[in-house]
């Protein structure tokens, strides 16, 4: 890399080495145009021609003078930004990601850059002007085309297969472009548009002047009521609650007065106020103008604090283990002020976007407007003001200004923010695997970038949870991270107390109602009449898991994937969870032409319907992802919760993250075995992390809990390390497990899945791979084998897991499976497939 500085005219020609957001290797050299020589430099935004034709936004890497000497480079089209939009650590960052994820540097772009920044063109087709159109030669859809096109001129390409009625439009454009008649552009479009909204003012003319604003008042409310009580309202809104005269939006003007925009724009008209146009923030800040509150930590808080200080002056990354309401949250706000007393910044990351809603408004209670907030359903817009506001951190000159956050807390994509000063790095509830990022690429660990991202800016790291991975424990106790333990919760609160509910004796003593257990039922019915809330756990969306066929057996699959359809009640439909396929619900069995058909298990739907008749008059709400997709959909059942207006509260797995909430008594859960049984190495691991995390939100307050657990597995060892609290035991034997097996943490996994339309020849590929592989690994490759869910969406699946010793070089091991990989990737015999490389498997 250059420095911008040598970008004179003595360079003859200047370079620039870009990527784009595709999934494609290396970096693209471009040739900079005079006239922008001086605008570009790494990290700005350009415009560039990838192909023959489309137009994507790229991000310029670095800047040279060396031509390529394969080929001719096109030019920049246009620069984008005044500023980069990217700093050097992200480069690095993405670099890392990159390497270590085994994935492209355009993926990693496309992941962490909001889609605003995205531009990429759109195809549009357009009347050739030079064409005689020979109308009577047209078949009917390329009559409505060109008819179109009469009118309009230019139609983008998404628009055609509307116009003509059908979905395969290519080859009908590529005739007409081949007649003559028609041409192809790309248009780019930008996607950011900043809001703008109407300010009102009063006209300089009557600013400082009483006499005339007098006057003003005194012919007004003689001939003008309405108006009147406009400029009344002004003033009372200008002036309302500070010294300082303060801007006033014609929207709030509006409302306030309840005169028309008409009146408003009389006043304009006669001179007596000013309209203007200002950018404003889409962001909703301003709920605390100012801190309200001081953080007072607990003997036992104080002393973890203190250990955590200490550890920081030896370890970058700190482990803090402490169990459900050990006030964990409140150590995490006094390391937030000590890191801002440094003047830098802090990332706070959350698994679930459903936790931010009751973190964010602690947080603000403590420093006010610099907390912001990140992640995935924020619209494209607001994503980009967060992204400035926090690039602007390092420019704004004062740590905390207004529009400047200090604290970003956000899900697993925040770590992608250009922070230019991180000084503190929290993961909170660390052991989820929702910080695993699956589809698509990068398939990234937010914890374990989160770890690299702090190292890159010299930043501490503390990683949170009650019941930690095994992975980090295991690092913590070997002294690779600094370990803090907190055993008894906040107030001195006792745990609560667990019991199991043996599903076989209930139901072979017919003292089971569906799926509840009489003893779940009256601790339920005790919590409702004692004014007390509950929460259910079934770790299974809709209502019924499957249809099933008493006579013939048969079952409802799906046409696309290799799973049954799952039955949801609220639009009476079988639908599948992995590609959206749905089919109403049948009334005769298509197989055998019989009625006897039958629901097998249950999901959260299910569980909130039969609730409802055994409790008719408590008030029942389901927390899963079908009732979670709206924006604010999270937030309103969570707020409903906290003010009770809900009595029991029935959820997938979100109901077990981290919430708080002062009245739940009593929490069930529905089925263990399923968990337990789910073929995963850490399926121990997981179902013990679920059952005592979502036992943690019962008794968090002033009394003890009681947890239900019903099981046809009563005596199994998860299940009692969960009634003892005893999380220590549950690590000692997944650790004699996986070291007897070759898991992690003594081994690191590399899974690789291959994907093909037709199965015969998906075996002959994975067979192919697998053998390649063998050559550099041995015994450390298993498989190939079809996974639990061997088809999904038309694609045929075989997988392929290596194993890699942890003292083994890990990045000559990455190397060798990369570069059989792009080898095997070459082969053209088996038709179109692909491979999917996925780096520490959750």
């Amino acid at each position: 890399m250059i420095q911008k500085t040598l970008k004179t005219t003595n360079l003859p020609v200047v370079y620039a080495d870009v990527i784009v957001p595709l999934p494609i290797a290396g970096k693209y050299t471009y040739e900079v145009p005079e006239d922008i020589v001086d605008k570009v430099e790494p990290g700005i935004r350009v415009v560039v021609q990838f192909g023959k034709r489309k137009i994507y936004t790229a991000i310029v890497w670095n800047i040279h003078n060396n031509p390529p000497s394969s080929h001719i480079p096109k030019s920049i089209l246009s620069v984008l930004d005044d500023s980069p939009v990217i700093n050097p650590v992200q480069f690095r960052f993405w670099e890392w990601i990159s390497s270590y994820y085994l994935c492209y540097l355009g993926e990693v772009m496309n992941a962490a850059l909001p889609s605003a920044f995205k531009l990429t063109s759109e195809s549009r087709v357009i009347l050739n002007p030079l064409a005689m159109v020979d109308f009577a030669s047209l078949n009917e859809r390329e009559y409505l085309l060109m008819e179109a096109l009469h009118h309009r001129n230019t139609i983008c390409i998404s628009e055609v297969s509307k116009i003509i009625g059908q979905q395969k439009i290519i080859p009908l454009v590529n005739t007409l472009i081949e007649k003559g008649y028609i041409l192809m552009e790309e248009e780019l479009a930008e996607k950011f548009k900043p809001r703008k909204e109407t300010f009102i003012k009063l006209n300089n003319e009557f600013e400082g002047e009483e006499g005339k604003v007098k006057e003003l008042f005194d012919l007004l409310e003689k001939k003008a009521h309405r108006q009147l009580e406009l400029l009344m309202a002004y003033i009372h809104l200008s002036r309302y609650g500070s010294a300082e005269p303060r801007e006033v939006a014609k929207k709030e003007l509006l409302q306030v007065s309840k005169a028309s925009p008409a009146s408003l724009d009389s006043m304009i008209n006669k001179g007596v106020f000013d309209a203007y146009e200002k950018v404003t923030s889409r962001l909703d800040i301003g709920l605390v103008s100012d801190p309200t509150e001081k953080v007072m930590l607990s003997p036992v808080q104080q002393e973890a604090f203190d250990r955590i200080s200490q550890l920081f002056k030896e370890k970058d990354v700190v482990l803090l283990h402490g169990v459900t309401s050990s006030g964990k949250t409140e150590i995490y706000i006094k390391l937030i002020e000590e890191c801002l007393s440094r003047g830098k910044q802090v990332l706070y990351l959350l698994p679930e976007i459903a936790l931010t809603t009751q973190i964010i408004n602690r947080l603000r209670k403590y420093f006010g407007n610099r907390v912001g907030v990140y992640h995935s359903r924020f619209n494209e817009n607001e994503r980009v003001e967060i992204w400035n506001q926090v690039m602007a951190y390092g420019n704004s000159g004062t740590p905390g200004a207004a529009n400047r956050y200090d604290i970003i807390l956000g899900a697993r994509s925040a770590v992608f923010m250009p922070f230019n000063n991180l000084g503190l790095v929290i993961v909170d509830e660390e052991h989820d695997n929702s910080f695993k990022q699956h589809e698509p690429a990068p398939r990234y660990n937010g914890r374990d970038t989160a770890i690299f991202l702090a190292h890159l800016h010299n930043a501490q790291t503390i990683l949170g949870s009650a019941t930690p991975s095994i992975e980090s424990y295991f690092n913590a106790l070997q002294g690779k991270y600094g370990l803090v333990e907190v055993t008894e919760r906040f107030g001195n609160m006792e745990l609560p107390v667990i019991d199991v509910v043996d599903l076989k004796k209930e139901t072979r003593m017919r003292r089971m109602k569906t799926h509840f257990s009489e003893t779940l039922i009256q601790h339920l019915e005790d919590a409702f009449n004692n004014g007390e809330q509950s929460i259910l756990f079934q770790n299974r969306r809709g209502f019924s898991l499957r249809l099933e066929c008493e006579t013939c057996n048969w079952m409802p699959v799906c046409k696309n994937c290799d799973v049954t359809l799952v039955y949801h009640k609220q639009n009476n439909q079988l639908r599948c969870h992995y590609c959206g396929y749905a089919v109403p619900v049948p009334e005769i069995c298509p197989e055998c032409k019989g009625t006897n058909i039958k629901m097998k298990g249950f999901g959260t739907e299910k569980v909130e319907d039969e609730l409802g008749l055994i409790f008719p008059e408590v008030r029942i709400t389901r927390m899963d992802l079908d009732t979670t997709r709206s924006r604010f959909a999270y937030q309103k059942i969570i707020r409903d919760f906290e003010q009770r207006k809900i009595d029991i509260l029935v959820g997938t797995q979100m109901v077990t993250k981290g919430l708080d909430f002062e009245n739940v008594s009593t929490v069930g859960i529905l089925n263990a075995d399923n968990m337990l049984s789910f073929p995963d190495f850490r399926a121990a691991e997981r179902s013990f992390q679920l059952m005592a995390q979502v036992s943690g939100r019962s008794g968090r307050k002033h009394k003890r809990g009681k947890v239900i657990i019903q099981s046809y597995m009563p005596d199994h060892p998860i299940i009692r390390d969960v009634i003892n609290h005893d999380y220590s035991a549950m690590y000692r034997q997944q650790l004699v497990e996986r070291r007897k097996f070759n898991y992690p943490p003594y081994y690191r996994l590399i899974h690789i899945l291959i994907k093909h339309r037709y199965p015969k020849e998906l075996n002959k590929l994975a067979d192919l791979l697998a053998m390649r592989l063998r050559q550099h690994f041995q015994k450390g490759v298993l498989g190939p084998e079809y996974p639990v869910v061997s088809k999904i969406k038309n694609f045929y699946l075989k997988q392929i897991l290596v194993k890699i010793d942890r003292y083994a070089p890990l990045y000559s091991a990455k190397e060798n499976i990369m570069s059989e990989i792009e080898k095997f990737l070459q082969i053209k015999e088996f038709g179109y497939f692909r491979v999917v490389v996925d780096v520490d498997p959750q």
